[in-house]
């Protein structure tokens, strides 16, 4: 029988003393299952439902190892003996914290490396030492061309969501990392998606020493504690159903995913001038406003945050009680990772989406991804009738003061929110996809 808490896996005791300061007793599902295999030093291949503690499995793993067993003969200062590559640079920034709360009490060093912030400064940080080394592909690359770390002696490679490394582009990124990694037999490699696909475990198979395929839960592939709602709606509504819905469950941290940049733009402001303290997030904020953003949606100093997809995954804000598809996601994969981000590690949480003309298209496949129809609500004429905005002058964490809004029922004086899909059919190319672009 697999051990349930921490406790048993009889981990060193710095190791234990920071998952002690994190609250953590009884593991997930996902750890139960993967953690008696990664400690024994195995390859895993390892698929979970977002949310259920994948990023603390590998992250225990890595650590135990590294405080168990002794470094390389010859080591130098920057050759880090863990490698952990992820996609994005929010997700980076999240892995990291989580390493540091996890470490806080050995003596290991942690580097993190990311697009979007000071170059030489993250350049010079390797001089102080290097245990674990956190980043992107692309900025991870840089630093090895110029010599800054070597691999050579590197003990453990972590990759997590695999499946989006293919969907941003930076497969063949990935596969030049590994090919400069010691033999996949002289190290442990552990690999952790969301969905292992075809193409993920072909992956697995080329570049990783027999890996165990694990998917540590039955059942649907989204988390069990999130109630699914969905509104038919049009698109002039939804703007005052959303505010309905936020004034009557009194929704004191939620996420609000956009599929455009504009949509969400109109859409942050116009919580905002009806008295939501609300943040936007997308690709095109600088990455200094997007970890303040991040940082004051966490503290609770903003109430909502208005995302596109860049938000969709790797974010482990704690205490997400509700997530509104403002816009249905054009991608059904994204939908199951956007209403990850509540209901995370065994909490309940609320997942309401709004199926409108335009985007309604997209709802039988995302039905056919996760094998069911979502609960249809009906709206009545009360939940529309918001009155009018009680701050009409302000505006949301992210944006200008004089950054336009519309109406309450998606108009704004012009041709942008009017509710009537583009020129050339309603289903355009989404601008809030992430592209694919290095670090």
């Amino acid at each position: 029988m697999n051990p349930t808490t921490f406790q048993e896996l009889n981990l060193p005791d710095a190791l234990q003393k920071g998952i002690d300061a994190l609250g953590f007793t009884s593991m997930t599902d996902v750890q139960q299952t993967a953690l008696p295999i990664t400690l024994a030093g195995k390859d895993v291949a390892g698929q979970g439902r977002t949310g259920t503690g994948k990023t603390a499995t590998f992250l225990v793993t890595a650590i135990n190892r590294l405080l168990t067993s002794p470094p390389k003969t010859g080591r130098k200062h920057n050759f880090p003996r863990a490698l952990v590559i992820a996609p994005t640079r929010e997700l980076v920034i999240q892995i990291a914290s989580d390493a540091h709360k996890l470490a806080q009490f050995t003596d290991l060093k942690i580097h993190t490396v990311y697009g979007g912030v000071d170059y030489e400064k993250q350049l010079k940080a390797f001089d102080d030492g290097v245990d674990i080394l956190i980043g992107t592909p692309g900025r991870l690359i840089d630093y090895l061309k110029k010599r800054a770390y070597e691999l050579k002696l590197t003990e453990m490679l972590v990759i997590d969501e695999a499946d989006r490394m293919f969907d941003l582009g930076f497969i063949n990124d990935l596969r030049f990392m590994m090919r400069r990694l010691p033999k996949f037999d002289e190290r442990q490699s552990l690999m952790f998606s969301a969905t292992l696909s075809h193409r993920v475990m072909e992956l697995a198979y080329e570049h990783m020493n027999q890996p165990v395929k694990l998917r540590a839960e039955e059942g649907g592939i989204t988390a069990s504690g999130i109630v699914e709602t969905m509104y038919h709606t049009a698109m002039d509504d939804k703007l005052p159903l959303l505010i309905h819905l936020l004034r009557e469950s009194n929704v004191e941290r939620g996420m609000i995913f956009i599929n455009e940049k504009r949509t969400g733009e109109r859409l942050a402001r116009n919580l905002a001038r009806y008295g939501f303290s609300v943040g936007i997030l997308s690709g095109d904020v600088r990455q200094a406003k997007r970890v303040r953003i991040l940082e004051d949606f966490t503290n609770g100093k903003l109430q909502l945050l208005v995302a596109t997809d860049v938000a969709s995954r790797g974010l482990h804000i704690d205490g997400v009680t509700h997530v509104f598809n403002y816009d249905l996601p054009e991608d059904a994969e994204n939908y199951v990772h956007r209403i990850g981000r509540t209901a995370r590690a065994g909490a309940a949480g609320t997942a309401i989406s709004f199926s409108c003309e335009r985007f309604c298209f997209g709802l039988p496949d995302i039905e056919a991804y996760v094998e069911r129809r979502i609960p249809l609500v009906s709206i009545t004429n009360e939940m529309l009738d918001i009155g009018k905005p009680t701050h009409p002058d302000a505006h949301a964490e992210g944006m200008g003061a004089g950054d336009k809004a519309e109406s309450p029922h998606g108009k704004s004086g012009g041709k942008p929110g009017n509710g009537r899909p583009p020129r050339g059919g309603g289903r355009g190319r989404s601008s809030g996809r992430p592209r694919a672009k290095k670090g």
